[in-house]
């Protein structure tokens, strides 16, 4: 099967990878209920609470989502000042609640680092991350090409799933052509990543122990490729930089460093994006009114994916380790202790926004925290947003009558506290 048949195929591996509730139910933290409500009312009565949010809710626990967390006193912080004060203090609100205990100091992955070695290590991938390179290289090396041809096979009907036919294809091409991979490997490697990590519910331990080696072999064989003769891709680049740890001789990125950012670069530029793009068209299929004047005037399409990542980010909760005792909002916290840092809620706090429940792309822009803020500040943003903007451009130059379709069940969001989008996206094109 050559890359265009893989990208346009029909592979149930979609259905299987891209359904939002199936993918949370996998993790095990599922929720039935919109809590929205809920966390209005606790952010209205202070922006920092004592324990996890899913105990004061009243909510199934799922798996400790990281292990280093286990057993510890947790805070559920919900207002945007609280939240934006912790992303901005690593000093004291630390990353390395991620750590795989297993590895302790010597994990080179981006998350769970601090400065200034989460630095050192993000400066050997972050000059292909950069907006230019995302509006030159990425478009024209993937995601130009991409687009083209899922534009093409919409064509062919008059209704399609959007969620499967369109958003789930765009971001794992993309990153899996970038990276260097062939367009044929990426559901495979997407769906081996997936099934290999301790979050994987449902699996043996040797399924899990089979795909890990999988993903393993794949980059190991990709990086010995590269090696042997370098190429226009993100792991040719890494080959090629140099890491300046500090106290240390420069030196190139080892083959394991080279691994870990791969798999990150995997798991979160195929997986985010497709879910935040699903969100996005979702807030404008549903407010016609303002997919309507989007359409007259496409200069409103960037707000209108600001206003998404504020209104419904994807990823909306995020953790730190606190490293000394202090005083945060009124709460007395202990080293050691675990932020749950709500970016959801804090995009959705009324001292910051206007009616934040509305979806609005009128609305004054500022910060939001979908991505992050400061030193972990998403790395793949840009592309992010490229890809989204090229995406939903493509789409209403190619089906100006596109919407939802009546006959279909209404979409809705669904999914985890920690990971949400939108059940599907069924639309008339024309």
């Amino acid at each position: 099967m050559t890359e265009d048949d893989v990208l346009l195929a029909d592979d149930p591996l979609y259905h299987e990878l891209y359904d939002v509730r199936r993918e949370a139910e996998a993790m095990g933290n599922f929720i039935e209920r919109d809590v929205t409500p809920e966390i209005h009312a606790l952010r209205a009565r202070g922006p920092v609470h004592k324990g996890k949010l899913r105990e004061i809710l009243g909510l199934p626990l799922s798996y400790e989502r990281h292990q280093m967390a286990a057993g510890r006193q947790h805070w559920t912080v919900l207002g945007y000042e609280a939240c934006e004060a912790a992303f901005r203090n690593p000093g004291l609100f630390s990353n390395t609640v991620q750590q795989d205990p297993k590895l302790g100091d010597r994990g080179t992955a981006l998350l769970e680092l601090d400065p200034p070695r989460h630095r050192a290590y993000r400066r050997t991938v972050q000059p292909m991350f950069q907006m230019h390179e995302a509006l030159t290289w990425w478009r024209k090396r993937t995601i130009d090409a991409i687009i083209e041809r899922l534009i093409e096979r919409l064509g062919r009907g008059d209704r399609a799933e959007l969620n499967i036919d369109y958003c789930a294809r765009i971001p794992v091409y993309t990153i899996t052509t970038a990276l260097g991979l062939s367009g044929q490997q990426a559901l495979s490697f997407r769906h081996a990543y997936l099934n290999s990590t301790s979050a994987s519910r449902g699996i043996t331990l040797e399924e899990r122990v089979r795909n890990g080696r999988l993903v393993e072999s794949l980059l190991h064989e990709l990086i010995a490729a590269r090696r042997a003769a370098r190429a226009d891709d993100l792991v040719s680049l890494m080959l090629d930089t140099v890491l300046k740890l500090p106290g240390e001789a420069e030196r190139p990125l080892t083959d394991e460093e080279i691994v870990t950012h791969a798999k990150l670069i995997m798991v979160a530029g195929g997986g985010t994006s497709w879910r935040q793009m699903g969100i996005t068209l979702f807030a404008l299929l549903t407010h016609p009114d303002q997919l309507a004047q989007v359409k007259v005037d496409r200069g409103l399409l960037d707000a209108a994916i600001e206003e998404g990542l504020r209104w419904e980010p994807t990823a909306p909760y995020h953790y730190r380790l606190v490293l000394q005792d202090t005083d945060f909002f009124g709460c007395a916290i202990k080293a050691g202790d675990v932020l749950e840092l709500g970016l959801g809620p804090a995009n959705r706090d009324p001292a910051r926004w206007h009616d934040p429940d509305a979806f609005d792309i009128h609305r004054p822009v500022l910060t939001n925290t979908a991505f992050g803020l400061g030193t972990h500040r998403c790395l793949g943003m840009n592309v992010a947003r490229v890809e989204m903007a090229c995406g939903i451009n493509a789409l209403l130059d190619a089906f100006p009558d596109i919407r939802l379709d009546p006959e279909a069940p209404p979409p809705f969001l669904t999914g985890g506290l920690e990971q949400g989008g939108v059940s599907g996206l069924e639309v008339r094109l024309r």
